[in-house]
């Protein structure tokens, strides 16, 4: 019995100093966001006080109406909107269409083309920068969303395609052999019975899209080359370029905290359906 308490008060010291201690590291990675937000609702002069005020008083948005009239910030917003909310329609549909099909479908080669598939992931970008600029030059679409928005619909990536692949793989062949005895073809079955089936999987692909394709900066750093077409990213470097001295150290704060907000929002909400999503998806097959 002594013995069995020894172990349990063990355990629990073990668990609590393991917590603190995340909860230590927890609070220094906050820290920056944490500066941020005090900062955007304060005025100049409370956010340059020594030693630090880390609470607004008085509680400001002075910061939000400035730093959004400085640059145009809605214009930066409305690019940016536009450019994830078509990636992730092409990337959920392109990627589990070619998932479906690597999971379900018998064709000749498709091990050897899902293996050279998943290979691309090994290969750095930058390495198929160059051709890939060359070739959007040519074709006239630099400074469109064209070469940022074209790779969505061709798969939107290998890392989407293997997650949704290991999932339909996971659903029983049985119910897709039943719905063929019913008369149904593939498309009535990838619609009818996998797609539903494979919601968890769909979500975590359209939050990961959303999440990347929202804090990407080097890809329209290339391709943009017009302010009008700026997403947010390249929006809050044009900000910090131009009004990134100590006295307009507010607005650009405010700015910054209105690019992560649709971030924290996404979180805060899907961060259930996101866990789950992995779980379910990195597990079976």
């Amino acid at each position: 019995m002594k013995i069995r308490n020894n172990y349990r008060i063990r355990k629990a010291s073990s668990t609590v100093f393991f917590e603190l201690i995340l909860i230590v590291l927890g609070f220094f990675f906050l820290m920056p966001f944490i500066f941020m937000l005090r900062t955007a609702f304060m005025s100049a002069r409370q956010a340059a006080k020594v030693p630090l005020q880390w609470i607004p008083d008085p509680f400001t948005v002075e910061n939000i109406i400035s730093g959004t009239q400085k640059v145009p910030f809605w214009t930066f917003l409305k690019n940016s909107v536009v450019l994830t909310s078509l990636c992730i329609v092409g990337t959920v549909v392109s990627s589990s269409l070619v998932a479906f099909g690597f999971a379900r479908l018998k064709a000749p080669g498709k091990k050897f083309f899902f293996v050279l598939l998943l290979s691309t992931m090994m290969i750095p970008g930058t390495v198929t920068l160059i051709p890939t600029f060359a070739m959007y030059s040519k074709l006239g679409w630099i400074d469109t969303l064209l070469p940022l928005v074209l790779p969505c619909f061709f798969g939107g990536g290998a890392f989407y395609i293997f997650l949704l692949r290991q999932f339909f793989a996971s659903i029983p062949g049985e119910l897709a052999e039943s719905a063929m005895i019913d008369g149904s073809g593939w498309i009535r079955i990838f619609f009818r019975i996998y797609l539903p089936n494979a919601k968890p999987a769909l979500l975590v692909v359209t939050i990961m899209t959303f999440v990347n394709i929202w804090n990407d900066y080097f890809g329209p750093m290339i391709y943009l080359t017009n302010p009008k077409n700026y997403t947010l990213a390249l929006g809050m470097t044009m900000f910090k370029n131009q009004y990134g001295g100590a006295l307009n150290m507010g607005p650009m704060m405010a700015v910054a905290f209105l690019a992560v907000l649709p971030l924290l929002i996404t979180y805060i909400v899907f961060q259930k359906y996101f866990v789950q999503g992995v779980v379910t998806s990195g597990i079976k097959g």
